[in-house]
């Protein structure tokens, strides 16, 4: 892999770790217990809970995403990072791009 093309991806999987910690943050004050009495205009207590549930799962996800797209910016400097983990093929750019902590190449994921 070129050196301009590791650059690329540096600057995208910082993006995204950027990203990703802002979302966290959000969800984190939005997956708050909820008080018993607290209703917001037409929103009832059960819609309230439904939300929450709905944001605590995305969090759990974005919080595994973060961990993975950690875990490939500290192989960005190894040899063989861009190649793929099962067959050792190289992974196109334009995935590496789109999905900065992938680690197999479409046919193998």
């Amino acid at each position: 892999m070129k050196l301009a093309e590791k650059q690329q991806i540096r600057e995208r999987l910082v993006a995204e770790i950027d990203s990703a910690q802002e979302l966290i943050t959000e969800l984190e004050a939005l997956t708050q217990p909820i008080a018993p009495d607290c209703a917001i205009g037409r929103i009832s207590r059960m819609e309230m809970i439904n939300n929450k549930s709905v944001n605590e799962h995305l969090l759990a996800k974005t919080k595994a995403r973060l961990m993975k797209l950690e875990a490939s910016y500290s192989l960005l400097e190894k040899e063989d990072y861009g190649n793929c983990r099962v067959c050792k093929q190289p992974i196109p750019l334009g995935r590496l791009m789109m999905l900065p902590e992938t680690d197999k190449c479409v046919d193998c994921a």
